[in-house]
């Protein structure tokens, strides 16, 4: 079932995607709505306040295992997104899988087969995954 919703909204992509059928222009516009998604982000902290970044060094014990490693890395980020900030960034981060499956469609590549690919090396390397 997932697949078929994968699959629809990549058919559903290359049936809207009128303007942009140069590789250079879904580039383009892929890092443009990843941007714009950094934007967002940066407005709720910045001009909504809903959420803070609060970053500093992350003490890492050196004895610790890599198992534990994940305890001792935080995401710098206080608070939760209101309602209007989140509206916002889910907008930008449709865009940008917009076109991630619109560059998809350019070069020939499932955007599911990616997913499940993705999820397969999550699975076997868990947390040896350094991506």
């Amino acid at each position: 079932m997932k697949d078929l919703i994968c699959d629809e909204f990549q058919n559903a992509v290359s049936e809207v995607l009128i303007r942009h059928h140069s590789v250079l222009d879904v580039l383009s516009k892929f890092q443009e709505a990843c941007a714009r998604t950094n934007r967002a982000t940066t407005k709720a902290v910045t001009g909504c306040g809903c959420i803070s970044v609060e970053a500093k060094k992350q003490s890492i014990p050196p004895e610790i295992s890599l198992l534990e490693l994940k305890e001792y890395f935080g995401s710098h980020l206080n608070g939760e997104l209101c309602p209007s900030c989140r509206e916002i960034v889910e907008t930008e981060l449709g865009k940008t899988l917009f076109y991630m499956a619109a560059l998809c469609n350019l070069l020939d590549v499932n955007l599911y087969d990616v997913f499940l690919k993705e999820h397969d090396k999550l699975s076997t390397l868990r947390i040896f995954n350094f991506t």
